[in-house]
């Protein structure tokens, strides 16, 4: 069993094989006290490379997944923050250049497949939510010591999730906790943050700033992505535009319309076509 501690960066799918040499970093010009990982050109390297505070830009040639069963980590990429959570993971392609930053209570695991065995849907660093069944593969394969590295299956399950699904981290606190798995269950359920504070015996206020400090969006914000979400499974399945919309709690398909070009870039019927077109 392996054991969590601060900083620790556990790579299920490699840690049978002899660790490989570790690369220097190339030095930086300055290094801002504040600042936890230094600027400076990438270098190739390997799932070991790591530093107290993160990892400096590097690339890899391998595909990585990362996810951060505690704490919470910052991957920088192609001009973009990414933070992970236990919640929402990222997939890493091979050859992107990347860079990360720790907080001090962050146990990240890695999951590392080589590029030339496996093709990742994704061409560009991916935020991804973490399901039930993945958790548990993930933690079951940091805690044993046969995990196979390269793995098939484990590759199948965590590239299973939807391409296009917007990422949406889960709150922690109970009674957060509880309305988001109540919207899971029913996305159509209108209830407003008002009234699920009253039936959970709490603030509405509390309720709304549980959301925000936990996720980092209003509860608004985060009930809409969640909507949005299923509503991409509905459409996959072929169903009507405007049913989806009532079937995830839009009062108008107008304002479903209108929310999914917002968010998606496109219009649901564009959606569909253009999933169609993926799938021939």
């Amino acid at each position: 069993m392996s054991t969590m501690t601060p900083h620790t960066t556990i790579d299920t799918a490699r840690r049978s094989t002899p660790p490989r040499p570790r690369p220097r970093p190339a030095p930086a010009a300055s290094r801002p006290p504040e600042r936890a990982v230094p600027p400076g050109p990438p270098v190739l390297a390997d799932e070991n490379y790591i530093t107290v505070g993160g990892h400096p830009p590097h690339v890899h040639d391998f595909h990585q997944f990362l996810y951060v069963p505690l704490g919470r980590i910052t991957v920088s990429a192609l001009g973009r923050d990414h933070e992970l959570t236990a919640s929402v993971a990222l997939w890493l392609p091979a050859g992107v250049v990347h860079s990360a930053r720790f907080a001090p209570d962050a146990v990240v695991v890695s999951e590392s497949f080589d590029a030339g065995l496996f093709e990742l849907p994704y061409t560009e660093p991916t935020p991804v939510n973490v399901t039930d069944a993945q958790r548990a593969l993930l933690l079951g394969r940091m805690r044993s010591s046969t995990a196979e590295p390269d793995d098939p299956k484990a590759f199948a399950a965590l590239s299973a999730a939807h391409p296009d699904s917007l990422p949406l981290p889960q709150p922690v606190s109970p009674a957060a906790l509880a309305v988001a798995r109540g919207l899971a269950r029913d996305p159509s359920d209108g209830r407003t943050a008002t009234q699920w504070a009253a039936e959970l015996y709490t603030s509405s206020t509390s309720l709304r700033r549980a959301f925000r400090a936990e996720t980092g969006m209003a509860f608004s914000e985060w009930r809409t992505r969640l909507r949005l979400n299923h509503a991409l499974y509905l459409l996959g399945q072929g169903q009507l535009v405007g049913l989806v919309a009532a079937q995830v709690g839009f009062v108008s398909t107008n304002g479903f319309i209108l929310a999914f070009r917002r968010y998606f870039g496109r219009t649901p019927g564009s959606y569909v076509q253009q999933h169609a077109d993926r799938m021939l």
